[in-house]
């Protein structure tokens, strides 16, 4: 369960003119390459100004490191944990450019999945974000139109998890094999 930090929960609870919230979305996938086939995920804000601020040090891509997010026009839905339903993330991108749709045009051809991850930051701290861990889920689709891309994403099935979640093989533990 992620948990957000003092700051952040202060800003929900009081709402200070000066501690803006930034919520900023990374979309990635194995075929989301740049011009020179590096991994290049897609990384945005909703703001009016492109933000640089600072990853988590267990961050999939460019960890601990201060990277680019663009600015974008989006909503977004964060998922409830409700008892018997799978959390489900919603989110509306409008006036999505070619190379955002590339993106997902390509990987729509490769069977390995799409992943988001949701980071709050706080304008006063861009040294990381405020929630720890990040929420990570997966696509499980996406529509796209003239105006806007609509993703879903969600967790695995953690309803339908084995518990305990570790899975005992005979090449990690030999003394199941008899």
């Amino acid at each position: 369960m992620a948990d957000y930090s003092q700051a952040l929960k202060e800003a929900y609870a009081s709402n200070p003119v000066e501690q803006v919230i930034l919520d900023t979305l990374e979309i990635y996938h194995p075929a989301f390459v740049d011009d020179d086939g590096h991994p290049a995920p897609a990384r945005v804000v909703r703001a009016y100004e492109d933000l640089f601020a600072v990853l988590e040090l267990d961050a999939p891509m460019n960890p601990g490191q201060q990277v680019r997010f663009v600015a974008m026009a989006f909503d977004f839905v964060l998922p409830g944990f409700e008892e018997g339903k799978t959390p489900e993330l919603k989110i509306t991108l409008d006036n999505v450019g070619r190379e955002l749709v590339g993106y997902l045009e390509a990987a729509a051809s490769d069977p390995k999945q799409v992943t988001v991850i949701y980071r709050p930051y706080l304008i006063s701290d861009l040294s990381g974000p405020q929630m720890d861990p990040p929420i990570t889920m997966l696509v499980t689709g996406v529509s796209v139109d003239v105006f806007q891309v609509q993703i879903s994403a969600s967790l695995d099935d953690v309803n339908n998890w084995a518990f305990p979640h570790r899975l005992y093989q005979p090449e990690e533990f030999p003394g199941l094999v008899r």
